[in-house]
């Protein structure tokens, strides 16, 4: 069983073991990962500007990678915290991001190392799947948020032999203790984002916290 009393299937099963700091120096090959091709990169930036607030904040992008992400909020406006587990991809999103108003930690998404510091989104793209209680880990996340902030959480269930990942119906549900307004955006039908056309689940839930 899963912490949060689900039984253990391929779609909710924690990720295997990644040496991501291995993975690190081809990350950004993949479209979404590096953003280099100019629609894919201008797909992302127009869905994050939807997501996040029209005004500058504070962002905190958990699971940040290689800080591509990190790297629009940034253009938007945004003051970004990025924590990674793989010192690698740290020290690429810092060179990605010099001389920007941005801070890269090694740490834990789950229990990222940010002290007192509050923000106004959390911004977690495919992590939160491969966590052993997500429910957990979703008051976490939520209690890192400025009154009124925001979750911002892109996931999927990927594969069709083995799929893993996290339904958006489970995750909803999830966030249904610790959020006032949930809105799922579907994602698969816009093969921009993933430089190519997909047949998986892919969505991103934007949930505002009470």
């Amino acid at each position: 069983m899963t912490p949060d009393g689900e039984p253990v299937t391929s779609v909710n099963r924690p990720c295997p073991d990644v040496d991501w700091d291995a993975r690190a120096a081809s990350f950004d090959e993949e479209p979404d990962h590096g953003l280099r091709d100019p629609g894919v990169r201008g797909a992302w930036s127009g869905r994050l500007r939807g997501w996040l607030p029209g005004h500058a904040g504070d962002v905190l992008d958990l699971g940040c990678g290689t800080g591509s992400l990190s790297l629009l909020a940034s253009e938007q406006g945004h003051r970004v915290t990025g924590v990674d587990l793989s010192p690698a991809m740290v020290m690429l999103a810092r060179e990605k991001l010099a001389g920007r108003d941005a801070v890269f930690l090694v740490g834990d998404a789950a229990a990222p190392p940010i002290g007192e510091q509050r923000f106004d989104v959390v911004l977690v793209r495919h992590v939160l799947w491969a966590l052993p209680d997500p429910g957990r880990v979703l008051r976490h996340w939520a209690g890192l948020l400025r009154p009124g902030g925001r979750l911002v959480l892109v996931e999927g269930v990927w594969g069709t032999l083995d799929p893993v990942g996290i339904p958006a119906g489970r995750l909803t549900a999830l966030l249904a203790p610790v959020a006032g307004q949930v809105r799922v955006e579907r994602l698969s039908d816009d093969p921009l984002l993933w430089g190519g056309e997909v047949a998986d689940e892919r969505y991103a839930v934007v949930a505002v916290t009470d």
